[in-house]
């Protein structure tokens, strides 16, 4: 069995259950400026000129086979995009390429912008 097959059978009903995987807005919050948490934001080019996230790693899905090498093994890697597919495309891809610690944000990009813009941030932040 290879690692996508292996990743895949590890998402049961209780691996799904238990939200391990997921992460909300809260969440992002309280994990924001903590050094084992890595965002990654792996939408479009296009997508992100229109709303960016400077506490992200900015890699776009279709980049992400080319640039795994950009991303730290040791920390925990939060997925993200504009309508939470292709993050968890991402989170899947991810696992089965060797990060243990992944985490899909279960959120709307509206959700995550009304959380994230300047004034909220700038609070979080100071």
């Amino acid at each position: 069995m290879n690692e996508l097959d292996e990743t895949l059978t590890e998402m049961n009903f209780d691996f799904l259950g238990n939200g391990d995987h997921a992460m909300s807005v809260d969440g992002m919050r309280k994990t924001l400026g903590n050094e084992h948490f890595v965002f990654l934001d792996v939408r479009t080019d296009k997508e992100k000129e229109y709303s960016g996230f400077p506490f992200a790693i900015h890699i776009p899905l279709h980049e992400l086979p080319g640039r795994l090498a950009e991303l730290p093994k040791d920390k925990c890697i939060v997925a993200f995009c504009s309508s939470i597919f292709r993050g968890a495309v991402a989170y899947t891809y991810l696992r089965a390429n060797g990060f243990d610690e992944v985490k899909g944000v279960a959120a709307t990009m509206e959700e995550m912008i009304g959380a994230f813009k300047p004034g909220p941030l700038a609070k979080m932040q100071a």
